[in-house]
This record gives structure tokens, C-alpha cells and sequence, in this order.
């Protein structure tokens, strides 16, 4: 091994895998043409191709003037030959550059300025490039073309800030709009890269179309999510029957997850088991296990995919949460979202309020952050159902339009759609909140949260054992995820239909998981006195009043639009029933009753 000076340039097509789902092999041809016709430049300015990686490829130069150059003559070539082509065809590098010192073993390069040009990679437009500040000022006297700063970014795993600054062609053209990536999500803030492994095949050869499948839908189902970068098939694909370990697996497709599995048929049934696994440290994060009858091949299939997306989606999220904090003064967007969300997943009333704070901070750096809107529409919801604050008009009209602006700012994301939908929903607004609910199951068939949120929408029109099956089927693939509480909703929908013991249980359920949240203790004590058990229910009443000593039933059900009076004359009996005070006016005239009777 020898170290040395070098120039590197990281190459990837953007929107490589939706060209490749809907034309595989017209996509791979065009890519390989591409390929050809920029190899010449590349030589033409001392570079040499170190690898190429499926969707992309990695370059090392002597000189940082010649990568500029070379990347400058690459991306006009690559802006003339899509000039020609319609613009769903239309393929476009995005290019990353970087300068220091390397580690050479035989025709590889490695080490951290290598990374860097990879990690600047994810920050360039399409058409364009990223270049560090450190190489941008050694190459700059020698450009005969304006390049922008972009400011500071922070990297996964690179300890410092870098400088960027970035370059777009004069008239090159946007891709399609269906060709963009999934979410309007700035590239600089897509700190995890997830990997899909082939899932092993463990029986004979001829089910390998089955494990195979399998690992593509999963790709499919995980690249809809909002919140990370999900390699291509052509990327993992590369390393199928080869026994190497995750690790280096990781550092060659600059993976931050892996998640790999296998399928083993016998006879009718079949298993498929799955792991996501931390690549750098070896943590295995998340296991799963799925034991189904063939029957429907199709229908099991996308089953066990919709089960494994919801569980893994989650568990990154929730990786990424709890990541160690940077120990930087340069403070980002996202630094403050994370932090936020990792407020957020530990669920107490002080931790939301720490949350709400950071995610006003994260909009305030970066007012388009879609993402941070949607979570802190969530929390003001969530806080008032959880009766953490008093819901008023001004904080439902702040949490209707953090929604609006989410879906404004990430027109493809499910989540920000369903968190619309809940928001019109919680307002008696039935339509569009059933437009946004089926508008965010369009965007993405795999997330349960936006199906538990259609059943939202039944739930408050009265359609209530729709609103059951939705909500039974988001809780029984994913019931960890705190940004729904799915329990509590299926103990409302019960009492709704008289259904009081199942009532019970999911109360129950809920109050395990958080053992204040207010709609399930109330809920409860409806149900216990509904049920004629007398002393349990007013049991039950005082641990609701001793944890919400102000509440009284007038209030409460002002934040409750239910389409049907009924449901919400059911709701307000049983409550009343139990002993929850009806309203101020009513205790005030008990007090004065007991003193004069006295």
C-alpha cells in the first residue's frame, strides 16, 4: 500500500433505479453509452476509472484542475446528448469532488477524502457537481466558468464540516418530474444510505425467483420512504453468493445500513427472515421472522413485503434518532431535526416540548424542510389529544398549516399527506381528509401509517368497523411507531359499537405504552361505566382526574368533530356516567348546593 495525492471524482445517475424499474434493460444500454462517450474525456484530462459501480463510477485524477476540467466537459457532453431526448429518458451524473491524500492498494483508492467525494456526490443537482471548498480554492484561478457557494454540510461519519460549492451546465434539462428523486428532501440531509442484500435462497434452486423477487419489491417498498436513500438492485445485487463480510459489503456501496435475509420453502409454507444490521459496528438493530402458506404466491409475497418495509422503516428512523450528537458548533437543519426526533421518540411531556423547540429551530435554518413541518403538525396534535395542552383555535390552525406547507414543500412524501389528512380529519374536515389519506396510500402502498390513517377518516364519518380493520392491521405490523396511536383508536371505534370489553383491552394496550395519555384513560373509565362496573369506573375516573385535575366533559369533547351526533352523545354518556365532571359551571353549582345543604 502506498499513500499519494489524488484528485477524486464520485459519479451516480440520479433516479437510476425508478429508469430502471420501468426499463431495465433500455436503461442499462443507455447508461453503457454514456459511459463511452465521457471515457474519453476523462483520459484526456490524466484521470483513469478506479471502479465502476452499477449506477455510477469512481475516478482519480493527478491534478484537482484536471477533475474540474474534466467533470466541467463531462457534464456539457452529457447536457447536449439529453438535449435530444425526451425528458422522461433524459439521464443525468451527479458528480462530487474532492482532493487529499489516499490510501493506493493495487487499483483501489480508500480513506477519508475518498468518502468526502462521495458524500458531495449526494448534495450535486443532477447535471452538475459539488466540490469541496478545499479543492474549489486550489482549482478556482484555473476555472473559466462561476461556481456557487453552497455553504456548509455535514456528513455521515466525517467529523468536520465541509465547504461545497456546486456548478450546473447553462441549459441543462430538469429531469421529468415523475424522474426525480422520491422526495423533495434536500440530498445534504439524507444521512442514511440503505442497502438491500439478495435474500439468501435456502431451498432448491428453482425458488430462487421467489428470494429474488423478494429483495427487489423490498427496494421497491423502502426507496418510497421519505427519510433515506435506498440503493439500486444493480448496486447489491453485484455481491449476491459472495461470501464477504457486511462491513466491507458497506464500505463499497457506502452503505450506513444493510438489511439481508433468507427464504427456505417446505412444502406449502414457507420462512423468510430478515435482519437490519449496522454495518460499522456489526449491531444487529432489528430481526424478523415471517411464516406464511404459499397459496397466493403474489398476494403472500406483497404481504410479507408490506411487513418487512413497515418494521425496517421504523427501525432506521429510529436509528437515526439516537445516533450520538455531533460535537460541532456548526449547527444545521438537520443536526436540530435529529436531535428533535430523538426528543420525540422518547414520548414524556417534557421531551415533546424539547422536540417542538428543535423543530422550530431546524425550520427556522431551513424553512423548506419538509419533514420537520410534518413532525412538529404531528406533536401539536398529539399534545392536545394527550391533553399536554389546551387545544386551541390558534394551535389547530398552526398544525393545519405546518401540514399544508409539508406537503407543499414534499409534494411525494406519504407522510406529509397523512398528517394533512389527520389534521382535517381531527377539524370535521371528512373530505379532504379522505382525499389526503387516499392520496398518501397512492404515494406509497406500503405505508401502514397512511392506511391507519384512511381508517381515521372512517372513524370520524362513523364508519367504524372500516376504521377497525385499518387500524388492527397498522398495529399489527408496526404498533411501535409513537407518531400513531393506533390502540387508543381502536378502544374509541370498540366503545363506539358497544364493543366495551375489546374496548378495554385496547385501552389497556395503549396505557402500557404510555401510561397518561388521557383519551385512553377516559375512554376507559366510559367503558368501565357503560359496562355497570360501578367501582372500577369510578376508580378509573380518578386516576384520569388526578392525572388531568382540570378536565371536564364540555371541554373535552370540543376537540372531538364527529361526523355523527350520536357518537358523540355515546361518548359524552359514558363519560358522565363515570363521574368526569360535565363542565366549570357544574362544579362551581355542586360546591354552592353542598355548602347550603350543610
Amino acid at each position: 500500500m502506498e499513500r499519494r495525492l489524488a484528485a477524486i471524482v464520485c459519479a451516480d445517475v440520479a433516479g437510476y433505479s425508478r429508469m430502471m424499474g420501468s426499463d431495465e434493460a433500455g436503461t442499462h444500454a443507455a447508461f453503457k453509452a454514456h459511459r463511452a462517450a465521457i471515457h474519453p474525456i476523462i483520459l484526456n484530462h490524466g484521470g483513469r476509472v478506479v471502479k465502476n459501480t452499477g449506477d455510477g463510477f469512481l475516478l482519480e485524477f493527478a491534478s484537482i484542475v484536471g477533475a474540474t476540467e474534466a467533470a466541467i466537459a463531462m457534464q456539457t457532453v452529457m447536457a447536449e446528448r439529453n438535449h435530444h431526448l425526451p425528458a422522461e429518458r433524459a439521464m443525468q451524473f451527479r458528480l462530487g469532488i474532492h482532493m487529499g491524500d489516499v490510501i493506493a492498494d493495487e487499483d483501489e483508492v480508500f480513506g477519508d477524502d475518498v468518502n468526502i467525494a462521495v458524500r458531495l456526490e449526494s448534495v450535486a443537482s443532477p447535471g452538475g457537481f459539488a466540490i469541496s471548498a478545499k479543492a474549489y480554492r486550489e482549482a478556482c484561478k484555473h476555472l473559466t466558468v462561476p461556481l456557487t457557494d453552497a455553504g456548509n454540510h455535514r456528513f455521515k461519519n466525517i467529523k468536520d464540516a465541509v465547504g461545497v460549492f456546486t456548478w450546473m451546465p447553462e441549459g441543462a434539462p430538469a429531469l421529468a418530474p415523475e424522474l426525480r428523486e422520491a422526495s423533495a428532501l434536500s440530498q445534504q440531509y439524507r444521512t442514511a444510505i440503505v442497502g438491500v442484500l439478495p435474500f439468501a435462497n435456502l431451498s432448491d434452486a428453482q425458488d430462487e425467483y421467489f428470494s429474488d423477487g423478494l429483495t427487489e419489491d423490498l427496494i421497491h417498498a423502502l426507496s418510497l420512504q421519505s427519510f433515506y436513500r435506498v440503493l439500486s438492485r444493480n448496486s447489491t445485487f453485484a455481491f449476491k453468493g459472495k461470501n464477504l463480510s457486511t462491513r466491507l459489503i458497506a464500505r463499497e456501496i457506502d452503505a450506513t445500513y444493510l438489511i439481508q435475509g433468507s427464504v427456505r420453502r417446505a412444502g406449502a409454507k414457507i420462512r423468510v427472515t430478515a435482519e437490519l444490521i449496522a454495518p460499522e459496528t456489526g449491531e444487529q438493530l432489528w430481526t424478523g421472522r415471517y411464516d406464511r402458506d404459499i397459496g397466493d404466491l403474489f398476494a403472500m409475497q406483497d404481504e410479507i413485503t408490506t411487513n418487512l418495509s413497515a418494521a425496517i422503516a421504523t427501525e432506521i428512523v429510529r436509528a437515526e434518532a439516537s445516533a450520538p450528537a455531533r460535537l460541532s458548533t456548526d449547527v444545521t437543519a438537520w443536526d436540530r431535526f435529529l436531535k428533535g426526533l430523538s426528543h420525540y421518540y422518547r414520548q414524556t411531556k417534557e421531551d415533546l416540548a424539547a422536540a417542538v423547540d428543535l423543530f422550530r429551530e431546524a425550520i427556522g435554518l431551513d424553512p423548506k424542510l419538509s419533514i420537520a413541518h410534518a413532525y412538529l403538525a404531528t406533536i401539536q396534535i398529539q399534545s392536545i389529544q394527550f391533553g399536554w395542552v389546551k387545544g386551541t383555535r390558534e394551535m389547530w390552525a398552526e398544525a393545519m398549516n405546518l401540514a399544508e406547507t409539508s406537503v407543499r414543500l414534499d409534494p411525494r412524501s406519504s407522510f406529509a399527506f397523512s398528517i394533512l389528512s389527520w389534521a382535517h380529519a381531527m377539524e370535521g374536515h371528512y373530505e379532504a381528509a379522505m382525499d389526503a389519506a387516499k392520496r398518501a396510500v397512492a404515494l406509497n402502498p406500503y405505508d401502514n401509517g397512511a392506511r391507519g390513517v384512511l381508517g381515521i377518516c372512517h372513524f370520524v364519518i362513523g364508519e367504524h368497523r372500516e376504521a377497525i380493520e385499518l387500524f388492527s392491521m397498522a398495529a399489527q405490523r408496526d404498533n411501535s411507531d409513537p407518531r400513531y396511536q393506533w390502540a387508543a383508536l381502536n378502544a374509541f371505534s370498540h366503545y363506539l359499537l358497544r364493543q366495551y370489553d375489546a374496548t378495554l383491552s385496547w385501552a389497556r394496550e395503549q396505557l402500557y405504552i404510555n401510561p397518561n395519555h388521557m383519551q385512553a384513560l377516559a375512554i376507559r373509565a366510559a367503558a368501565l361505566a357503560q359496562l355497570g362496573r360501578t367501582d372500577e369506573a369510578d376508580e378509573a375516573t380518578k386516576v384520569l382526574m388526578t392525572n388531568y385535575p382540570t378536565l371536564n366533559v364540555d371541554r373535552h369533547l370540543r376537540n372531538f368533530h364527529w361526523k355523527r351526533p350520536e357518537n358523540l352523545a355515546h361518548y359524552r354518556e359514558g363519560l358522565l356516567k363515570a363521574g368526569v365532571p360535565l363542565g366549570k359551571l357544574t362544579l362551581i353549582q355542586s360546591d354552592v348546593k353542598r355548602a347550603a345543604e350543610s
